[in-house]
């Protein structure tokens, strides 16, 4: 227990995920899982609105946010409130305009309740105990299909007195879990269809092919053609013309073996390194080393003799210290896998920044069989 606990501790330490590292020969998943019917999407919604009942947290709306009194005006116009002469003296902090987004999913069918996010538009401090008054949702057609309406959720705090303030979470932005309400249904159709086409939600050509070949197999004939890296095209059999739901359903469900590429991730903002299955590295030595500077400031005051002539100043004193610590050279052999590049990295003792350096390093200098992406 004790080795390993060691090893775990290292490989922590210089911030490395390692995906898919099972010794399968190949994963098998679920065509549901890997791909999507073309046509079954969800859709994305937008409103602009008004949150109201805020503790003096809202928008300033004659000077930051003017758009949100105009709002407030034009709202209580709707209702039979004229105030257009009032507006110069109008002082409301308790409301804040706000964009609300959501996610209609296919076949939602109206009078069906959906989940909303609420943003601040303008200059708001919290949105804390407001309520979002009734929202029109469009899609990009300018079709309203939802309305949303209720208490603003945050998830957090925040406290303010004479010495300071305290936070917790993001104030400006929330949700109103089941806030909208669905008006109107999106038209989509399976029943009738000739053909079905499923998108691969990563594009390979091995994967596509086995996709087709899993589909004709199932169904005991050519009905299935991979047109390209991304789509497998399937012809709708003659017994399944009005009953292509439980098409669907039994295709969705077939395993594939799927062909991941070897690719090794960096992000160089957070320092995270992640590293696929198949990475291999060809022979090549590593070499690690680090230059390190300190430098001293002790200032010291040079003051004048009793009755002498001359000022007190303070004179610098800087002390610089360089060195360069030993470079360790490792040797990888034909062939490696990650397990045994992570190894070798860590007995060098390289941090995650210098990880992603010598990741670079042997992708330029070809040993590296994977696909280098930065993020």
């Amino acid at each position: 227990m004790g080795k390993a606990h060691r090893t775990i501790r290292r490989l922590a330490g210089i911030g490395i995920l390692l995906l898919a590292g099972l010794p399968l020969a190949a994963q098998a998943e679920r065509i549901k899982d890997i791909a999507d019917v073309v046509g079954v999407r969800d859709n994305q919604l937008m409103g602009y609105g008004l949150v109201v009942g805020l503790d003096g947290t809202g928008d300033s709306p004659q000077t930051s946010s003017p758009f949100t009194l105009k709002s407030m005006v034009s709202m209580l116009e709707r209702m039979g409130i004229n105030l257009r002469q009032e507006v110069d003296s109008m002082r409301p902090d308790n409301v804040a305009a706000v964009m609300v987004t959501a996610t209609l999913p296919p076949y939602t069918s109206q009078g069906q309740k959906i989940n909303v996010s609420v943003s601040s538009l303008g200059d708001a401090e919290s949105l804390q105990g407001g309520v979002l008054v009734m929202t029109p949702l469009k899609g990009p057609d300018g079709q309203v299909y939802a309305v949303a309406q209720g208490p603003v959720s945050l998830g957090g705090f925040g406290a303010q007195g004479e010495g300071g303030e305290v936070q917790v979470n993001h104030l400006t932005s929330g949700s109103i879990p089941n806030g909208a309400l669905v008006e109107r249904e999106l038209p989509i159709s399976m029943n009738g269809k000739k053909t079905l086409r499923l998108a691969l939600r990563q594009t390979d050509f091995t994967t596509a092919t086995r996709v087709a070949r899993s589909v004709d197999k199932e169904l005991g004939g050519d009905y299935a053609q991979a047109t390209d890296p991304g789509t497998v095209r399937v012809e709708v059999p003659s017994n399944y013309q009005d009953r292509v739901v439980p098409l669907v359903s039994r295709l969705e469900n077939l395993s594939v073996r799927t062909a991941r590429k070897a690719r090794v991730v960096l992000d160089e903002r957070t320092g995270t390194v992640i590293i696929g299955k198949n990475v291999r590295v060809h022979p090549v030595a590593v070499s690690h080393g680090n230059l390190n500077i300190t430098i001293t400031e002790k200032p010291q005051v040079s003051q004048p003799a009793s009755f002498g002539a001359g000022v007190t100043t303070v004179v610098p004193r800087t002390e610089i210290e360089a060195g360069e610590e030993k470079a360790d050279l490792i040797l990888l052999q034909p062939g490696v896998d990650l397990s045994s590049l992570v190894g070798a990295l860590n007995s060098i003792g390289a941090s995650t920044r210098d990880l992603i350096a010598i990741l670079r390093a042997i992708k330029e200098a070809g040993a590296l069989t994977a696909e280098l992406k930065i993020i």
